[in-house]
């Protein structure tokens, strides 16, 4: 089983992060943000991960550093889970429609972080999230997990419909790229390491 945990504190936060890459998309998520604890839930289930996150954080000054912290967290915890990622397809990509707004990533577990990402105009907040932390969320995750990773929304107009388009499309590209090939015995990269 591909299984990571993570403990990570600041000043700011004190995370708790298990993850099972290989389960069945159940989660136990409390990051003090309830749309935030939403988007997380869709992303497991959808990604039919296991997921657990716990966030004491300092979210009476905002949400952004247990926001970013979490996705630092998760980012290590997908790394490690993967190990030398041998047999891994590598690469994942879903258009995701969520009513009118259809949103789309594609990744690569690659060993080179970035992050492309366009989620076009956005209320400022739903309920107690900040809509701007959506992108510091997938580039810390990114950035920490190793991936090339690109979130675009190509259309919609309701705020909470484009979000949870991109946290679902997240979940299911991630599993795609983390699934196992049969056929795949070695290190998915022609420089055989990632």
């Amino acid at each position: 089983m591909r299984q990571a945990q993570i403990q990570r504190s600041t000043k700011e936060t004190s995370i708790n992060i298990s993850i099972n890459l290989d389960g069945e998309g159940i989660s136990n998520i409390n990051t003090g943000i309830g749309f935030f604890d939403h988007m997380l839930t869709l992303f497991a289930s959808h990604g039919r991960l296991d997921l657990d996150v716990e966030c004491d954080g300092d979210i009476v000054v905002d949400g952004h550093h247990s926001i970013e912290d979490i996705g630092i967290s998760l980012g290590l915890a997908v790394k490690q889970a993967l190990g030398d990622k041998r047999g891994i397809n590598r690469y994942g990509t879903f258009y995701l429609p969520m009513d009118e707004a259809l949103a789309f990533v594609s990744m690569d577990i690659s060993g080179r972080p970035y992050l492309v990402y366009d989620g076009g105009e956005m209320a400022p907040m739903i309920g107690g999230y900040d809509t701007e932390l959506t992108e510091e969320f997938l580039r810390a995750f990114a950035f920490n997990a190793g991936i090339t990773l690109h979130v675009k929304v190509l259309y919609g107009k309701n705020s909470h419909h484009k979000v949870e388009a991109i946290f679902k499309a997240l979940g299911h590209a991630l599993r795609i790229a983390v699934e196992n090939d049969p056929r795949m015995k070695d290190i998915p990269s022609t420089k055989g390491v990632i």
